[in-house]
């Protein structure tokens, strides 16, 4: 099933759920140390929405101390900024397709050598969500495997005593992915050092 076909068919814990991991995984480009997770109030509303509009107003709060120094960085903080307050479908749905398209935007700009879009990026983004074969970099096809994969454990958890546990292996994934692209990071940095 395509990344496009899993968002359309997900419940409410599974869209809020991944539109977080996404930018969690995008973190890098925001947060400070590393070992911060200024995201970890959001996960635990994603389970059944208990306190999401608090919640969700205290993370835009702790991240609006973080500077932000770029064009991909001011995107994740926006997808932030536009996380809706409402724990329901149509909102959280048209929210997390945004904030998937944006991650794997970035991390396609970190697939090629001086981190410019690629001419034919929109293309193959949208292909690859729909997914199509595509010739996209590792970075790319590994954020797409994260998000398939979270929208995939999200779903066989729903309504079952395990669901928690499906959340947290979301978590999971994302502070995998999120270790990845911090490393991108840290080699394209000591390279233009």
């Amino acid at each position: 099933m395509s990344l496009l076909e899993l968002i359309e068919r997900a419940d409410e814990r599974a869209l809020a759920a991944t539109a977080v991991a996404c930018l969690d995984r995008c973190l890098p480009l925001l947060a400070g140390p590393a070992g911060t997770e200024p995201l970890r109030p959001l996960w635990a509303s994603c389970e059944d929405g208990r306190e999401w509009a608090i919640r969700l107003a205290a993370v835009r709060t702790a991240m609006d101390d973080e500077a932000v120094s770029d064009g991909p960085a001011a995107r994740v903080r926006a997808m932030l900024g536009a996380a809706p307050s409402d724990f329901a479908p149509a909102p959280l749905r048209e929210w997390a397709d945004a904030c998937s398209l944006v991650a794997l935007e970035i991390h396609g700009r970190f697939d090629v050598p001086d981190g410019e879009v690629p001419v034919n990026g929109a293309d193959l983004l949208k292909a690859a969500r729909d997914g199509q074969p595509t010739e996209a970099g590792p970075l790319v096809a590994g954020e797409l495997e994260r998000q398939i994969r979270i929208l995939e454990i999200l779903a066989e958890t729903t309504g079952t005593a395990g669901s928690g546990a499906g959340v947290r292996e979301a978590l999971d994934l994302s502070t995998e992915g999120r270790r990845v692209l911090r490393a991108v990071m840290s080699r394209r940095a000591r390279v233009r050092g």
